[in-house]
């Protein structure tokens, strides 16, 4: 399942690249993609996987990374 949200106070291109890293590192998520000029963020689950679950652990992700962070959708 592809889903596409929002990111709200995303400041600067290397935060998105790391967030990016990040989040392809969960079990979770078979592919993702964070851009910084459209301050979207695309996100490709794995089979099966619960998608409220799944974002929460990207919400943390972003957090650490850029705590102004929103995801909105």
């Amino acid at each position: 399942m592809k889903k596409t949200y929002q990111l709200r106070d995303l400041d600067c291109a290397n935060c998105a690249a790391k967030m990016e890293s990040a989040i392809n590192k969960l079990p979770e998520v078979e592919a993702a993609t964070v851009s910084f000029f459209t301050q979207k963020m695309t996100v490709t689950y794995a089979e099966g996987v619960d998608e409220t679950e799944a974002l929460a652990q990207i919400k943390k992700l972003i957090r650490r990374v850029e705590p102004d962070c929103e995801v909105v959708g």
